[in-house]
C-alpha cells in the first residue's frame, strides 16, 4: 500500500507515503554525478545526473524507493502484485533491471518529454538485485513541473499513461483507477441543493456534506479517490513552508494508522514513512511513522562532483517541542 503525489504551487513537489508492514533500514541517499552505476545488462555509465531520494544501501549501492534529480525530473516505485511483469533479456534493448529503472531514468533525463524518449527502447527485465531482495512487482509514477505520467510493466508490454491529477496508489491498474474518477463527479467542497425529496425539507446539519460518499477506508482504490480530491481541492499559500505542510496534511489523509490494516504476514501495515521533495531546489523533506517532526536534507549541500554516496539515517524518535 503507497500513495505518491505531484504538487505545484510556486515550486514543483513530489512525493509518497511508503505504507509497509516492516522497514529495510532506508536512508536519504543523494547519489552525485561520477558516482559510478555498474547495469546488470548494459555498459557501465561513470556520468550522470545527481540524484536525492530514499533507498536501501546494500554494501555501497542505493536501491531507491523515489528520488528526483537536479533538473527537477521525480520518479518513485509503487506496489503493484499479480499485474507487475518483467521479460527476458531481448537483444537491441536497453535491459533494464527493476531495481536499475529508477537511477537509469533520472540519471539521464531531464524531463517528462526525455524520459518517454528513453522508453521506447526500454526493456524491463525479471532479473532480482540478489536472494535478499527479490524483484519487486512494481509501477512508477514520473513526474516534472509540467506533466506526469504512469508506466507499468504487464504481460501485454509497457504501459504508459498520462497522469493529469498526478497522483498513484496501487491495484487496480492506472486506466481502472482514473476511469474510477466517473463514480465521484458529484464530490464538491459546499452543501449542495435538496434533490432528493424535493417536498421534504432536508436540513444541512452540518457543513462538509457537499464531500459525503467520499471514500475513507485504506484501500487503494479509495486512497486514490481521496488523495486526487484532497490534492485539487486543498488551498495552499505559494512559500515554501506552507507548500511542505500541505503536501504533508494531504499524504496524512490517505496514510496508514497502525491496527487498521494487518497483513497476510500477521503484522500491522502502517505509513513507514512520508516524503515531499521540492524538485526546483533539491530538498528532500520526509516524516516517519514515530517521528512526525519534518528533516530535511539538501542535496546541494554536499558536493554533487563526488563519486561516493552520501546518506542519511532517517529520524525514527519521536521529538516533542516542550514549550515550558
Amino acid at each position: 500500500m503507497c500513495t505518491a503525489l505531484n504538487f505545484i504551487t510556486n515550486d514543483h513537489y513530489f512525493g509518497r507515503n511508503l505504507d509497509l508492514d516492516f522497514s529495510y533500514g532506508e536512508e536519504v541517499c543523494i547519489m552525485p554525478r561520477n558516482f559510478p552505476l555498474y547495469y546488470r545488462k548494459m555498459k557501465p555509465q561513470m556520468n550522470h545526473y545527481a540524484i536525492i531520494g530514499m533507498a536501501v544501501m546494500v554494501g555501497n549501492e542505493p536501491l531507491f524507493y523515489d528520488a528526483a534529480n537536479e533538473y527537477g525530473l521525480a520518479m518513485a516505485g509503487l506496489d503493484f502484485p499479480e499485474n507487475a511483469h518483467y521479460e527476458k533479456e531481448k537483444e537491441g534493448k536497453d535491459n533494464v533491471c527493476q531495481f536499475e529503472f529508477i537511477p537509469y531514468i533520472l540519471g539521464n533525463c531531464k524531463s517528462i518529454n526525455e524520459a518517454l524518449k528513453l522508453l521506447e527502447n526500454i526493456n524491463l527485465i525479471d532479473m532480482p538485485y540478489s536472494d535478499e531482495f527479490p524483484v519487486s512487482p512494481l509501477h512508477f509514477i514520473i513526474s516534472d513541473k509540467n506533466d506526469s505520467i504512469v508506466i507499468e510493466p504487464m504481460k501485454n508490454g509497457l504501459n504508459i499513461y498520462k497522469n493529469p491529477v498526478g497522483v498513484l496508489t496501487n491495484n487496480p491498474p492506472f486506466d481502472y483507477q482514473f476511469f474510477n474518477l466517473n463514480n465521484y463527479r458529484n464530490l464538491k467542497i459546499t452543501n449542495g441543493e435538496n434533490t432528493f425529496l424535493e417536498d421534504l425539507e432536508l436540513n444541512e446539519y452540518c457543513q462538509g456534506l457537499g464531500s459525503l460518499g467520499l471514500p475513507g477506508d485504506v484501500s487503494s482504490m479509495s486512497r486514490f479517490i481521496r488523495a486526487v480530491f484532497n490534492k485539487e481541492k486543498s488551498v495552499c499559500e505559494k512559500g515554501e513552508k506552507s507548500s511542505v505542510s500541505q503536501f504533508f496534511h494531504i499524504l496524512n489523509s490517505v496514510g496508514v494508522i497502525k491496527g487498521v490494516c494487518k497483513k497476510h504476514s500477521g503484522r500491522f501495515g502502517i505509513t513507514v514513512y512520508s516524503s515531499c521533495i521540492n524538485t526546483d531546489k533539491g530538498r528532500y523533506y520526509y516524516t516517519t511513522y514515530n517521528n512526525q517532526q519534518i528533516s530535511c536534507v539538501d542535496m546541494h549541500k554536499t558536493n554533487l562532483e563526488s563519486n561516493k554516496i552520501t546518506h542519511y539515517p532517517l529520524e525514527l524518535e519521536l521529538n516533542i517541542n516542550y514549550q515550558n
